[in-house]
């Protein structure tokens, strides 16, 4: 098993630990955490070795229990003033991942040095957290997800068989998909996504956490390996946001007129942005991409200012899409093809 694993199982414990203050058996541990008694036995000891203060107590009846004494910490860990404001400033960013693994922990940590703080102190700080403001908008809150997202990291760093119940935007129902092997979890405007390969669409695939219903994560036996070159960065390099094509990346041309080019020069869509100036005062730019979905929707957002010269493929479907919004607002029923 990956050390990444062990880690991640280590770290369970401690979570177990921290919140069943009454101790728990070897056993019990063992059950949750789907391993063999040995291999807890021998992760107590690696977390007892480092400096957690992990024991095993003998009950008044006789009964072996595994326990954290007080509270665990790092009491040599000091931090200076200017530190200690970052972290709490910080928090309002952490927001975005509310649910996710540690975001708990995080928040408790928040809670504390609050607490350290004298009370003007913290209004200081709130006060000068003010100035910079995270709007919520596009923002999925995952703290119902918490357990759902649990499970993906952990079939993630354990190379697992995992069986989801998934239901895409335009399906009418959720479908169960067999045989996944997670490979990642992304972070992309606001929501999370699993990068996964799937065995009933034979080809890695992007999953919107938000659209999963239930992860079934298969027993230790029952594991998978992941390309040993696959890496986000590089799956995500020739997509417009989070969903890759695999299929050789396309140059891609656009003309955009005057009023929008300030747009272009202030931030850099993609790590392929290439600009050409005219003399007119428009800009070509150039992209290099394998699919078409997500740049199309960024296309229509500038409107007449951004038009298409290749490839002719992408002008196509640009102007059926505007045939289509044309026809929506024509008298009549509305379509939803």
């Amino acid at each position: 098993m990956a050390e990444s694993a062990q880690l991640m199982r280590q770290w369970r414990l401690l979570q177990i630990l921290s919140h069943r203050k009454q101790g728990v058996t070897l056993q019990e541990l063992a059950q949750e955490t789907e391993v063999s008694n040995r291999t807890i036995a021998r992760d107590l000891l690696v977390l007892k070795s480092v400096g957690f203060p992990v024991s095993e107590v003998t009950t008044a009846h006789g009964k072996k229990q595994w326990k954290i004494a007080g509270n665990v910490g790092i009491a040599q860990l000091q931090f200076t003033l200017e530190e200690t404001a970052a972290l709490y400033l910080g928090r309002q960013f952490l927001e975005l991942m509310a649910g996710t693994l540690f975001w708990q922990g995080s928040h408790s940590a928040y809670q504390k040095i609050k607490s350290a703080l004298s009370d003007p102190a913290v209004r200081f700080l709130e006060k000068l957290a003010s100035a910079v403001h995270l709007t919520n908008h596009h923002i999925v809150n995952y703290a119902e997800r918490a357990e759902l997202i649990d499970q993906l990291m952990l079939a993630i760093e354990d190379h697992r068989l995992t069986v989801i119940t998934y239901q895409s935007l335009r399906s009418t129902e959720p479908v169960t998909l067999y045989d996944i092997h997670p490979y990642a979890l992304i972070f992309h405007k606001g929501a999370l996504y699993l990068i996964a390969w799937s065995l009933d669409h034979g080809a890695i695939r992007t999953f919107k956490v938000d659209r999963i219903s239930e992860v079934d994560v298969q027993p230790n036996l029952m594991t998978f390996q992941r390309p040993k070159d696959f890496h986000p960065a590089k799956y995500l390099e020739h997509s417009f946001g989070i969903f890759a094509e695999e299929r050789a990346p396309q140059t891609i041309r656009i003309r955009f007129s005057p009023p929008v080019v300030r747009i272009l020069q202030e931030k850099k869509f993609h790590t392929s942005q290439h600009l050409s100036y005219n003399n007119d005062g428009s800009v070509i730019a150039e992209y290099q991409l394998t699919g078409f979905e997500e740049i199309r929707s960024w296309l229509l957002s500038f409107g007449r200012h951004a038009r298409v010269l290749e490839p002719e493929e992408l002008v196509e479907t640009i102007r059926e899409e505007l045939d289509l919004m044309i026809d929506s607002y024509s008298l009549g029923d509305f379509s939803y093809d």
